[in-house]
């Protein structure tokens, strides 16, 4: 086995493809955007995933990309301060840990950066077909000429069109959660220096936080609902549920509705879960939120895309072309893992998970056979 499609380039497909160029392997990566996302919120990078950045060598760069959060406040619906903490933040959680909290767009460019001038990618392009036959599977793709692939990785998120090709409807594996989220850029017209805001009233509510030296805001709108029929491709509509979920509140809200028709990187869908019996059928294998999503509400869904793409490129690279006994090995190693991320997700509806939940999660797992 030699050649390996990922599809998804966010943080689990280039994360695969640099440790699999590191084992000899040839990689390409499909990505239906024209280039990499910018925006998207915050993210974490915590324990044993930041063991796989160290080793990556992007530890350091990371380091100098992390968010400055002093500290949050917790508002009621007419914005009064309910509580405050210098020690913890909502995003982040302990403000004074090893971890490391980045934008989502600092960590996709450094990997996109590590792995562009050695693995093909196919930007503006899609997977639309998988045929497996004995010594691989035929792709087919919206732009570019059938290929065949030794191998072939869905890392490309929640909606998989790979998991759906190879496993069946969506709807059989995603677990909704009951929540709603919207995130997108604004101007910082809260003023906020490195202070980040939380607000809730009723079932809807916000959490927002300055970004890039305070010049910007990642901005957060949430709402509680069951799950809600929506074009996943029509932002527009997108923007109109959540204006219509949000229309009733106050302080900020109406501002921050303004700005939101104005974002360019506005994005938006449900807090949810992948939970499936297998991740691998054949010659395809499912990696980070595509296989596991833990959902935003874990706050370890980017340590599950890199721990995961670190176990699965090790595996393939020991198992010596059985593909079979390497994609078994993944998930033996990986499964306990994602058990306890995905955990943290439910164990406190409507707040985060206690921080020795989280501490034994996110070091959960060895990556050393």
């Amino acid at each position: 086995m030699d050649s390996v499609l990922i599809s998804g380039a966010s943080v689990a497909g280039p994360a695969l493809a640099y440790w699999l160029r590191r084992r000899g392997f040839a990689v390409t990566v499909v990505e239906r955007a024209p280039a990499p996302r910018p925006g998207g919120q915050a993210i974490d990078v915590r324990g044993v995933a930041l063991d796989v950045v160290d080793r990556m060598g992007i530890l350091p760069a990371l380091r100098q990309v992390r968010t400055r959060t002093r500290g949050m406040s917790l508002l009621d619906g007419d914005g009064n301060e309910v509580m405050r903490s210098t020690e913890r933040a909502f995003s982040s959680g302990r403000l004074d840990g090893d971890d490391i909290e980045v934008l989502r767009e600092d960590l996709t460019g450094l990997l996109h950066a590590r792995t562009r001038d050695d693995v093909e990618y196919l930007f503006d392009d899609s997977v639309t077909e998988l045929t497996q036959h004995d010594a691989g599977v035929r792709v087919g793709f919206e732009r570019a000429a059938p290929r065949d692939f030794s191998l072939v990785v869905g890392a490309d998120g929640l909606h998989s069109t790979v998991r759906r090709l190879a496993f069946g409807p969506e709807a059989e594996y995603v677990t909704h959660l009951g929540t709603y989220l919207a995130i997108f850029t604004a101007e910082n017209l809260l003023d906020l220096d490195n202070w980040q805001v939380w607000m809730r009233d009723g079932t809807a509510g916000c959490g927002i936080y300055p970004v890039r030296d305070n010049s910007e805001l990642r901005v957060n709108l949430g709402f509680e609902s069951e799950p809600i029929p929506y074009d996943h491709r029509d932002t527009d509509q997108q923007r109109r549920l959540v204006a219509d979920r949000l229309a009733g509140l106050r302080w900020e809200i109406p501002r921050l509705l303004t700005a939101m028709w104005q974002a360019p990187d506005f994005y938006f869908d449900a807090m949810a879960q992948v939970r499936m019996e297998t991740w691998s059928r054949g010659r395809v294998t499912l990696l980070g939120d595509a296989g596991y999503c833990a959902s935003p509400l874990s706050g370890q869904g980017t340590s599950l895309a890199l721990v995961g793409a670190y176990v699965l490129a090790d595996e393939l690279g020991a198992a010596a072309g059985d593909h079979r006994a390497a994609l078994h090995r993944y998930e033996q190693r990986m499964r306990p893992f994602v058990r306890l991320n995905q955990a943290l997700a439910t164990e406190n509806p409507g707040g985060p998970a206690a921080g020795e939940s989280i501490d034994r999660a996110k070091r959960a797992i060895s990556l050393d056979r």
